[in-house]
């Protein structure tokens, strides 16, 4: 597979999403492969279980989302590592907010590419498998749709007489050319 280039995003905002039926049920819009082993987004607006294999990622800290994508898509550009979806964002908890705090690009399996550092701002790593409580939605990645999600995952954390979350990350599954209402998202609380 060639890496994705800047006309792929040109291709992509010039397509959209097939037309929404009102009241239609929210429906994945796939745009690029998922890694290998990794399952498909949803179900939609319900907190759910599930099971994530081991991974290869390159991440970046967060100096603003737009800087930390085009930091990523340089990296995977300059080293011919095919794009996959989603774009995983680290979250941390202060004071009860979530706060993007890191940016990742997974890669297609960890046979791709090598682990450590490319430069001072981009480093690659393998994340082993996790179980994660995930709540799936379409639309816009928000502070209260990000809020929504979180407090369905802590409910179902209390139900479940969890202890704290290790961390929460959001998948966000889209690019620019899929419709803000047509996007996915998944908020995840990672297990221990």
């Amino acid at each position: 597979m060639k890496p994705l280039s800047l006309l792929f995003f040109a291709a992509l905002a010039s397509c959209g999403a097939p037309p929404e039926t009102p009241g239609s049920p929210p429906a994945y819009v796939d745009e690029a492969p998922l890694p290998m082993g990794w399952p498909v987004p949803g179900p939609y607006d319900q907190v759910s279980e599930k099971s994530y294999p081991a991974y290869r990622a390159a991440f970046t800290t967060q100096a603003g989302e737009s800087l930390a994508f085009w930091r990523l898509f340089g990296h995977i550009k300059k080293h011919n590592i095919p794009m996959t979806a989603p774009v995983e964002m680290a979250m941390d908890a202060g004071e009860g907010v979530l706060e993007r705090s890191a940016m990742a690009f997974l890669y297609q399996s960890g046979e791709v590419g090598k682990t450590g550092a490319d430069g001072e701002a981009v480093e690659v790593r393998d994340v082993p498998a996790a179980k994660v409580l995930s709540y799936t939605w379409q639309g816009a990645d928000s502070k209260s749709n990000i809020a929504k999600a979180k407090e369905a995952l802590d409910g179902a954390l209390a139900v479940k007489k969890q202890q704290v979350p290790k961390s929460y990350r959001l998948l966000g599954y889209n690019g620019p050319g899929t419709p803000r209402a047509k996007k996915t998202w998944e908020l995840q609380a990672i297990l221990e």
